[in-house]
């Protein structure tokens, strides 16, 4: 069960990464179509934005992720509930099995199937509520995406860049000048945007 709350934290992580990355693509190839002719380079606007910032301070992003975490401990939670409940009754099997408890080897036998269905049907638990929390996390990057992306283009309106470039670590952009550093300015007006649905 660990392994499932980590594999799930990794992914919301992953795809909100992924998710921005695929914002900030679509925002570039958007101000492409507006860029000045290739002789005129030297005139166009570009600007980039931390994607590491944006995803631990944005707000709607934090509260995605918090219900996220949530959501994948009350999976684990129900999961490892029942797979304990599943381990006293195999132990409690196993023990009249061996003290010859059971009045028949049909008897027995009937208790062993109906074991082995509680197992299966633990393990196909498992594997919706994994699907679930895989679907959820999709919807919740592509809330996100659309989030920043109608920002931006409502932001760009006044700004007028030609690009807004991405950057996550060292990924996209190796060097840049501070100068043209707008994530605060981005993350300021997202959050000032955004109502939290706890208020």
């Amino acid at each position: 069960m660990k392994r499932l709350n980590y594999l799930v934290n990794g992914l919301v992580a992953l795809a909100l990464v992924v998710s921005f990355s695929q914002c900030a693509n679509n925002a570039n190839q958007q101000t492409a179509s507006n860029a000045a002719p290739a002789n005129g380079v030297s005139g166009l606007k570009i600007a980039y934005v931390e994607v590491d910032t944006l995803l631990s301070k944005y707000n709607f992003c934090i509260d995605l992720n918090e219900d996220m975490v949530k959501k994948s401990e009350n999976v684990r939670l129900t999961l490892n509930q029942k797979a304990n409940d599943l381990a006293k009754q195999k132990q409690e099997f196993q023990t009249k099995y061996q003290n010859n408890a059971y009045l028949s080897q049909e008897r027995a036998q009937q208790e062993y199937n109906r074991i082995a269905k509680l197992e299966q049907d633990l393990q196909e638990l498992s594997n919706k509520l994994q699907s679930e929390l895989m679907s959820e996390n999709e919807k919740n990057s592509l809330q996100l995406r659309d989030s920043i992306n109608n920002f931006l283009k409502e932001y760009n309106k006044d700004k007028d860049y030609d690009f807004i470039i991405s950057n996550t670590g060292f990924d996209n952009l190796l060097y840049a000048n501070d100068a043209y550093n707008i994530t605060q300015e981005i993350l300021e007006g997202l959050n000032a945007r955004y109502v939290s649905k706890s208020k």
